[in-house]
């Protein structure tokens, strides 16, 4: 089993199992390895120490010896803890973003929280119609029941 530290291009660390380095090669090149914040396929693995087990205690490492991941994992966190709550507080309309939120903004249809997907030309549209809108990227593992 390999264990690989990755990164995609928004600099979100993640970690990969895989059964070998063929494995993580063909897994990568048919877009199947992704980021599990913001789904980019677009993944690279970070340079990494092996771990050898010889049966010793590993040493303590000291706070000048570490190295900082080049995301903030807390702040990784926290934007999890975010989408969480939209997700929970919010109703999800799919496809019929744009209409939906048309017909809130007119007063045609009661005012509620909504989400859902909406093509970039659509959310031009929609704040250049004064209709406010926030694009947020939903992580595929949010999106079904976790385990």
């Amino acid at each position: 089993m390999k264990v690989l530290d990755l990164e995609c291009r928004q600099r979100h660390v993640f970690e990969g199992w895989f059964g070998s380095e063929d494995e993580f090669q063909g897994q990568l090149a048919r877009g199947l390895v992704e980021c599990p914040l913001c789904g980019d396929t677009h993944v690279a693995k970070r340079l990494s120490a092996p771990r050898i087990n010889r049966g010793a205690q590993p040493p303590q490492a000291t706070a000048k010896n570490e190295v900082m991941a080049t995301s903030d994992p807390s702040m990784q966190a926290k934007w999890l803890q975010m989408v969480r709550h939209v997700l929970a507080n919010t109703e999800d309309v799919g496809e019929r973003f744009a209409e939906e939120a048309r017909k809130i903004h007119y007063g045609e249809t009661e005012e509620r929280n909504i989400r859902g997907q909406a093509s970039a030309e659509e959310t031009e549209q929609l704040l250049e119609e004064g209709i406010g809108v926030l694009p947020l990227p939903i992580p595929k593992a949010l999106k079904g029941p976790l385990q």
